[in-house]
């Protein structure tokens, strides 16, 4: 399939861009500026927000759109979540209605806000930041415009996300500088509190199958299902890294909308696995 990446030189955009080259996709990789790309896919640089119904176009027809392109998504109160939410929207309908009919964004455990236990696509949403508010708007307009013209939509809802950590934001990555920079502790919660992590390069295998079928829309959780304690999860990043650095604990307090356990059913991405392994048969 020909497929668009927006955000494609991003902290996970460029892992979707691999995984989709190794399946033997065609890759038109989209982004402001261009850098530390994989030199299969065909470069888009600019402003493709600006380009309107005229990009679906301009980039060749894609078949699917990947949407990864999102402002300060570490940064879950920044302002430029709201403020670039009609950027977003405008961007996609005018990709929908140029003819796109397979539509991808990467969505967020942080729409559905505090919750205990397993998040399916039933799951209801009160979002407790900005990023997730923005998100949470993003998808329950696209859904809207799915009754209205016909396209398919996978909103494909990521969780806690490690690996290429000296090039990402995490709490993973924040521990590589520190130690780096030779601090000996690392100020940390309690870490009682258990998330559904994943690695980026598994991130982006799953986004890559699940954007590149067509039995499995709507909301898909591309996560592993499994909960872990945020410190049994650094502790272990630590060890193997061999890092030096250790964990001060409850030198902050665990954030207000941070669930004690939250992790994603894999109900979906299970099923998108097993067709695509049976399709290899």
């Amino acid at each position: 399939m020909k497929v668009l990446v927006t955000g494609a030189c991003g902290y996970i955009g460029k892992h979707v861009v691999k995984a989709l080259l190794d399946e033997g996709h065609e890759v038109i990789a989209s982004d402001f500026v261009i850098h530390d790309l994989d030199n299969r896919a065909t470069s888009y640089e600019g402003d493709i927000f600006s380009k309107g119904k005229c990009a679906f176009q301009e980039t060749g027809n894609p078949d699917v759109l990947i949407h990864m392109a999102w402002l300060d998504g570490f940064v879950h109160n920044s302002p430029a979540h709201m403020g670039n939410l009609s950027k977003h929207y405008c961007f996609l309908s005018d990709f929908i209605e140029a003819g796109c009919k397979n539509i991808a964004v990467m969505g967020s455990m942080h729409e559905v806000g505090y919750w205990e236990g397993a998040i399916d696509e039933d799951t209801p949403c009160n979002p407790l930041s900005l990023y997730g508010v923005a998100k949470n708007a993003l998808r329950q307009s696209l859904m809207l415009q799915t009754q209205k013209q016909e396209y398919n939509l996978f909103w494909l809802r990521a969780f806690y996300i490690y690996g290429d950590d000296e090039k990402g934001s995490s709490i993973f990555s924040k521990i590589v500088r520190a130690d780096k920079e030779g601090k000996t502790l690392f100020p940390f919660t309690s870490g009682k509190n258990k998330y559904d992590f994943i690695h980026v390069d598994d991130l982006a295998k799953l986004i890559a199958l699940a954007s590149t079928q067509d039995s499995v829309t709507g909301i898909i959780n591309v996560c592993t299902g499994t909960p872990i304690s945020l410190a049994d999860k650094v502790e272990s990043f630590i060890e193997q890294n061999k890092l030096k650095i250790k964990l001060d604990y409850y030198k902050f307090p665990d954030r207000e909308y941070d669930s004690p356990i939250i992790y994603g059913d894999t109900t979906k991405i299970d099923k998108i696995i097993e067709n695509y392994r049976n399709s290899k048969q």
